[in-house]
């Protein structure tokens, strides 16, 4: 089921009323058959994935339980089967025909014959997000940083909770299973605040992300049809779209939850602002870069080690990150990317630093800081393009050709026909609601530098609060595109 669907604007209402006229005591009920139901919406079969998942991470869970917890040797059996059985179901729905078909694509160019057949399997929903949350939690438990959980039902709740089932955030046993022990009462305050964070994540993903989903996609899956500053206000594009797409359903999700008393992690925060690409992953999808600092990168020495091995371990963890978002070569080198960026910004600092000083912008902090947020965010840009395309070979035509628009960006202001200029079969509405309302967004972010802004209306007059809330309603209403376009996330 997508949030943005007319289903869940039933689904969501009905599943409240329930689960606030339910007993306490029988609330994880109502909320596991709604998140069952939410997932089944789907693809009812691959719900029996999820159920096997669950019971094997229960049942490893619960005899890892029984072990004292300074007895790891006899506890990693258990550990092994829950990462053993999840591992295998992911790299078999989602990675076995990426490997069989770059082995193929090897022996073939070596003349060798291959006969390993593929499998015609379609992604389970969500299958990335549920295997890691429940991965964690069999590392923690073998750790002993929690107790095992008891209560299967509880536990076939975490793994779950239909608000961030299938796009986050990645949540931890040590934050979400306990609040699931306990209920809330209503509380008007919560539940408006909720329904705020929700109405923001609307935005964000129908008028923002689904309106530049039109420019984007025009240009990605046709690439060789644009060149110059078309592919790189395509990528800008992308750059806004796919942060409007994942941190709306980040704010979807975290609102539902909130409404019913539940309080998931934040998954993002301003990412865009960042003055380093270090920076930038403790603000990008939060959830999944600590998910990877504290189960891969740690545990593989982090910083504490000998140069060259931290310099390995951030790459290595940056190339994991980019498989773990999809079987394509494209993903393994927009990860590759990033893990060099953090080398070589380590490599590098001094040199930059002494740069930054013959230049004079260490003397003027406010434009030293847009300098760096500038050049992240270049950087970021440049990687999406890996993320985007759908090919090697199409992101390297849309590398090459870039860079011919840098030597032609002066042709934005030179009275070109607008819809030459902004690659349009789609209407000139798209691109200035677009761009009119990453404007919007963008205000609200630096707001948010000085404060809550959930905090600043709701300490406005009542008339001013619900004026706000109408207004934004009517204009998702007027200027959002309601194809129930999937979130980008549910891919991977």
């Amino acid at each position: 089921m997508l949030f943005n669907s007319t289903e869940f604007f039933i689904f969501f209402p009905v599943v409240v009323t329930l689960y606030f006229l339910t007993p306490y005591n029988r609330r994880w009920i109502i909320l596991l058959l709604a998140s069952y139901y939410f997932y089944m919406a789907w693809k009812p079969e691959y719900s029996i994935i999820l159920m096997v998942s669950t019971v094997i991470d229960y049942l490893c869970g619960r005899a890892m339980g029984r072990i004292p917890d300074e007895d790891k040797s006899r506890r990693k059996p258990y550990l092994y089967i829950s990462l053993l059985s999840n591992l295998s179901i992911l790299a078999l729905f989602k990675y076995y025909n990426f490997f069989n078909d770059s082995a193929r694509s090897l022996a073939e160019g070596m003349g060798m014959g291959y006969a390993m057949p593929a499998f015609e399997l379609l992604l389970p929903m969500g299958i990335s997000f549920y295997t890691f949350q429940t991965m964690s939690y069999s590392i923690d438990v073998y750790n002993g940083r929690i107790k095992a959980e008891k209560h299967l039902g509880i536990f076939a709740l975490f793994v779950t909770f239909f608000p961030q089932l299938v796009a986050g955030p990645i949540e931890r046993a040590g934050n979400l299973l306990g609040q699931l022990h306990k209920s809330s009462s209503f509380d008007y305050a919560r539940v408006v605040a909720g329904l705020r964070r929700m109405a923001w994540g609307f935005f964000k993903k129908i008028v923002i992300a689904d309106n530049l989903a039109l420019l984007v996609n025009q240009v990605y899956n046709n690439p060789t049809d644009y060149e110059g500053f078309t592919l790189i206000l395509a990528t800008i594009f992308f750059a806004f779209q796919i942060y409007c797409d994942f941190s709306g359903y980040s704010d979807i999700a975290i609102g539902a939850a909130q409404v019913m008393g539940y309080n998931l992690m934040e998954n993002f925060r301003r990412p865009y602002f960042s003055k380093t690409i270090s920076e930038f992953w403790s603000r990008w999808h939060i959830s999944l870069s600590s998910w990877f600092r504290d189960y891969l990168y740690i545990p593989l020495g982090g910083n504490r080690v000998v140069k060259w091995r931290w310099y390995y371990n951030l790459f290595i963890t940056f190339l994991v990150s980019g498989l773990w978002h999809g079987a394509n070569w494209t993903f393994v080198v927009w990860g590759a990317l990033h893990g060099f960026y953090l080398v070589f910004a380590i490599v590098t600092a001094k040199q930059r630093n002494a740069v930054a000083n013959s230049l004079g912008l260490t003397s003027n902090p406010v434009l030293y800081k847009w300098v760096q947020v500038l050049t992240v965010f270049t950087l970021v840009c440049f990687s999406w393009i890996f993320f985007r395309a759908n090919s090697l070979a199409d992101a390297l035509y849309i590398v090459k050709y870039s860079v011919v628009g840098l030597g032609n960006i002066s042709q934005v202001f030179a009275g070109i026909n607008l819809d030459h200029l902004l690659f349009m079969d789609q209407s000139a509405k798209v691109f200035v609601v677009s761009v009119a309302a990453i404007v919007v967004m963008e205000t609200v972010h630096l707001i948010q530098r000085n404060g809550s802004v959930s905090q600043l209306i709701m300490r406005r007059p009542a008339a001013v609060r619900w004026s706000i809330y109408y207004i934004a309603v009517i204009a998702v209403l007027l200027f959002g595109q309601f194809g129930n376009q999937e979130f980008i996330y549910f891919q991977f």
